[in-house]
């Protein structure tokens, strides 16, 4: 093996369970503002761009990320967080003008982009809305939970028409170049568990994700849920939709790295670095990637934090997070050579 992956190299060794030089060091979701606010009095150079400079800064494997959206200008706001823009079908007709955008892929800059891929020096990646994440967006939160039983017909006219407008984007992206994985953003789950049922899950999402991840199959782009909370009983629910794998699996939730690989063997994973424990040390942040090795050594799981890095992590503390990430970031590669 050669001594020396780029970043791309390694990206895919990782997560096609082969042996690898290091792990990626990455922020697969970049920064809160209100950490970066608080890092440019503390010594963040000032001018970096937001996420892919402060990556530079910091040395991090660049992994690039374009979140489509399916509303257009003109689209109604909620009144309120989580109130959702429609009660009925009636409304989803007449917001449907503003909804699923025929050119949502900005080609100029995914031709830069491809290029950089070209010569493996960064990850490609994109996001859409799920298929439980975009009817809460319209219905709100409370009205969308209601609307399995009450308005199921709604649900699925919804969820069709964004599996229709999610083969849309990835032909239009595939024919620039081909991402190396994606997201469906969900957040389905809390501290609890899902927040919908097996049942319901077969019924009104399962079909849509069997519709449109052949498509990403046959393109070669690995197929990832991103959804908040206790990820643990859909991650099987997920898997059997075709699924490749989770982030962030929130270790606050109660998600466990081991006890995920051990029913999962060949799921892909990314996060999972307890982001509670930052600002409490060095010996807090190493017992945290003791925690982690084992399993990262084995492939298959990108290290990141489990979330946003919160405000209450200084710079000082982020450096010192970086140092220990390089450091057992390339244990797990020793490791996974010797395996």
């Amino acid at each position: 093996m050669r001594e020396q992956m780029n970043t791309r190299e390694r990206f895919h060794a990782v997560m096609n369970f082969r042996p690898f030089d290091r792990l990626p060091i990455i922020e697969w979701a970049g920064w809160w503002d209100k950490t970066i606010e608080r890092w440019r009095g503390e010594g963040l150079p000032a001018g970096l761009d937001c996420r892919y400079g402060i990556m530079e800064h910091f040395g991090l494997d660049i992994y690039k990320q374009d979140w489509f959206d399916i509303t257009s200008p003109g689209c109604p706001e909620p009144k309120a967080h989580g109130a959702g823009i429609i009660e009925s079908e009636a409304d989803y007709g007449r917001v449907l003008p503003h909804l699923y955008p025929a050119s949502p892929v900005n080609a100029a800059q995914w031709r830069q982009w491809a290029l950089e891929q070209k010569e493996g020096n960064v990850v490609l990646w994109f996001s859409v809305d799920g298929f439980f994440w975009f009817p809460r967006r319209l219905l709100g939160i409370e009205r969308h939970l209601f609307a399995f039983y009450d308005q199921p017909g709604l649900i699925h006219r919804i969820n069709s028409d964004l599996a229709e407008w999610i083969l849309m984007v990835i032909a239009q992206v595939g024919a620039i170049c081909t991402p190396d994985f994606m997201t469906f953003a969900e957040d389905m789950s809390y501290n609890n568990g899902s927040m919908l049922s097996k049942d319901l899950f077969d019924e009104f999402m399962r079909p849509y994700y069997e519709k449109v991840i052949p498509a990403l199959r046959d393109r070669g782009i690995i197929p990832i849920i991103d959804s908040d909370g206790d990820i643990s009983e859909p991650a099987h629910w997920f898997e059997e939709a075709g699924l490749d794998g989770i982030l962030p699996l929130e270790r606050q939730a109660g998600v466990d790295i081991a006890s995920l690989r051990a029913s999962h063997p060949r799921m892909k994973f990314i996060g999972h670095f307890d982001k509670m424990t930052m600002n409490k040390g060095e010996s807090r942040m190493r017992a945290e990637f003791e925690r982690l090795l084992p399993t990262a050594a084995g492939g298959g799981f990108l290290i990141g934090c489990d979330h946003q890095t919160p405000p209450g992590v200084s710079y000082g503390d982020y450096l010192t997070y970086i140092s220990l990430f390089r450091e057992y970031a390339g244990k797990a590669g020793a490791m996974s050579q010797n395996r």
